[in-house]
């Protein structure tokens, strides 16, 4: 199978001699990757589970086994897939048993739909699991799809699709080896900002795209890599772009609609910050595009709270703050002296609207908007940013 954006073999070799092909970040610059393995996790604090079970599924619904109850599984997703029509929670998969049979009493997952990471393979005779959604750390996408896809299942798999591109690739090819479908869970293309931000792009509402800044930061809490797997350079990769600066670049290719042509990075670091003992804290990046629009993006671990996307045109600007949350986004567009806010819709049901994409893509083999090419597509864009910014100079896309 061709994929867009396929990288050359001399690129290839680029960025192999920078330590990106099998991973994000160089093992002498950042910490020696160990070896990957999932693990049970106790509750998650903060999580209500429902009181009473949802529903009995309709005769068409898909059933969908959530692989990894942690607490954007348990607060986000599962309440969401209860509240669509096109498919249900039909098992769990976890290291924490105990903790899975607590989940699966309150979503009416009876007790023989429950597995280990260790005998996942065993969802293979289960005829009422069609399909996964895996909600694992970075690290253990890849291997947990494939064994997913031995199984027969399609898979819905959390961002980013994988940690290289050779991982992404393999991904595909399990993928095609079973016949089975694969989805990335880019939730900002099924919520109502987002949606409205890239028809107003598409429309030339502010003219043609300038300048892009977007800016996903957080200042990370107290944590060490023995507690926390977003600071592990093996299951999280670099760090912050990986996991929370992701959104920006996609919103600079969904809003710009546009390939980057080059990419160039710098990267920081506190010295002696066990937070950052393997990974990186702060990643900012300038994508270039062939019709000369430049998108400034800003990702840390390190760095006040800031989730924002700022288009400015040649007859207006669109500001969306926050842009890619949970809830609470906002939207305004301006254009000359006349600003206008807008509010299209409720964001929360980019959560059951995109488990309605995957279903559809299931029952009916419709087209996935968020499909394995995206997924593969923005790891080779991370693994080029962090290549920049060994190397010191822009890389080529």
């Amino acid at each position: 199978m061709a994929h867009p954006f396929d990288m050359s073999r001399r690129r290839a070799l680029q960025l192999a001699a920078a330590g990106l092909v099998l991973g994000p970040m160089s093992a002498s610059a950042f910490g020696q990757a160990g070896t990957v393995q999932a693990i049970g996790q106790p509750m998650p604090r903060g999580v209500t589970l429902p009181e009473t079970p949802p529903p009995a599924p309709t005769s068409d619904s898909v059933g969908i086994a959530i692989i990894g109850l942690g607490g954007y599984a348990l607060r986000q997703m599962m309440p969401a897939i209860s509240r669509t029509q096109t498919c249900h929670v039909a098992g769990l998969v976890s290291g924490n048993r105990d903790k899975a049979l607590q989940v699966g009493r309150a979503y009416g997952v009876p007790d023989d739909a429950i597995y280990g990471y260790d005998n996942l393979e065993q969802i293979a005779a289960d005829d009422r699991i069609e399909a996964v959604y895996i909600v694992l750390p970075s690290g253990l996408h890849a291997p947990f799809a494939e064994r997913s896809f031995a199984a027969g299942k399609h898979v819905l798999c959390e961002k980013p699709m994988a940690l290289s591109v050779a991982e992404c690739d393999r991904m595909i090819a399990a993928s095609e080896r079973a016949n089975r479908k694969l989805m990335i869970g880019y939730r900002c293309h099924f919520e109502p900002f987002n949606l409205a931000a890239m028809q107003l792009m598409g429309d030339r509402q502010i003219g043609a795209i300038e300048h892009i800044v977007s800016q996903h930061t957080y200042t990370m809490g107290p944590t060490s890599p023995a507690t926390n797997w977003r600071v592990q350079r093996a299951q999280a990769g670099g760090g912050a772009l990986e996991d929370y600066g992701i959104y920006g670049v996609q919103a600079a290719l969904y809003l710009t609609g546009e390939m980057p042509s080059e990419v160039s990075a710098t990267v920081t670091t506190p010295a002696n910050d066990p937070r950052f003992a393997e990974i990186v804290a702060t990643v900012e990046s300038q994508l270039t595009f062939p019709s000369g629009a430049v998108a400034d993006l800003v990702t840390s671990y390190d760095l006040p709270g800031r989730n924002e996307a700022v288009m400015r045109g040649s007859d207006g600007e669109l500001i969306m703050r926050p842009a890619t949350g949970y809830g609470g986004q906002t939207l305004r567009l301006i254009r000359g002296d006349q600003s206008e806010t807008l509010t299209p819709g409720d964001p929360s049901v980019q959560f059951h609207r995109m488990m309605d994409h995957f279903a559809a893509a299931i029952r009916q083999d419709t087209p996935i908007i968020t499909d394995a090419a995206m997924g593969r597509r923005d790891v080779h864009i991370i693994a080029a940013t962090y290549a920049a910014a060994q190397s010191g100079q822009a890389v080529s896309l």
